[in-house]
């Protein structure tokens, strides 16, 4: 679990229609052994509130309580404490996904996608820190890491098109449903449309993500 990895809590706020994740340190917890859980922790705090290239080091430092010399001992530059950022948020998503998705087939698919967009809308930050940073796993005949976003879109594919799909078709899918669900979390991010619940969950329907499967 996340929780036990950076040793942090968190919780959906729902309120308003909102999906953010509120992430807070456990001090009881935090001990400087684990000073990097730390300081990943931190930074994802501060990407609430501001863009990843105003991310100062000294910052993060003074905020857990350690000199800037010591945080440089796990992260001895900047990228590379954003790497770090966009792994942890990585996996949120897929946590995210995975959670809302309860449904089966079609319904599940269209979960997934629904869960992506809603995890961008609330972490604008954070998910296009992801994509800068992230190096790409979905791939024609490849297998994306378990349990990763990538997986997810690919188990939920390759459920619907069944044994019979090849991989070209199988990827021509995933990608159709990733550009489908990418493209709108980058329309809103970019203020090119409003950020609506409705708006999402008409998009993003059973059949739009279905397309019709299988190919």
């Amino acid at each position: 679990m996340l929780e036990k990895r950076f040793g942090y809590v968190y919780s959906d706020n729902m309120a308003n229609n909102a999906n953010s994740v509120n992430i807070g340190l456990n001090l009881k917890s935090y001990h400087h052994g684990d000073l990097r859980s730390a300081v990943v922790v931190e930074g994802l705090r501060l990407l609430k509130t501001q863009e990843a290239d105003t991310l100062s080091l000294r910052e993060i430092a003074r905020n857990v309580g350690v000199s800037a010399t010591a945080l440089y001992r796990h992260f001895p530059d900047k990228a590379s404490l954003l790497a770090a950022l966009a792994a942890a948020g990585y996996a949120l998503l897929a946590e995210q996904q995975s959670d809302a998705a309860k449904g089966e087939g079609q319904e599940r698919f269209a979960q997934l996608g629904r869960a992506y967009v809603r995890f961008a809308v609330a972490n604008p930050a954070l998910f296009r820190l992801i994509f800068v940073n992230s190096p790409a796993d979905m791939h024609a005949h490849s297998i994306a890491p378990t349990g990763s976003a990538a997986s997810l879109l690919e188990q939920g594919v390759a459920h619907m098109m069944g044994a019979d799909a090849t991989p070209e078709a199988r990827f021509a899918v995933m990608l159709r449903a990733w550009s489908l669900v990418h493209g709108l979390s980058m329309l809103i991010l970019d203020k090119q449309i409003m950020a609506d619940d409705t708006l999402i969950d008409q998009v993003i329907s059973r059949t739009s993500v279905g397309f019709d499967f299988p190919l």
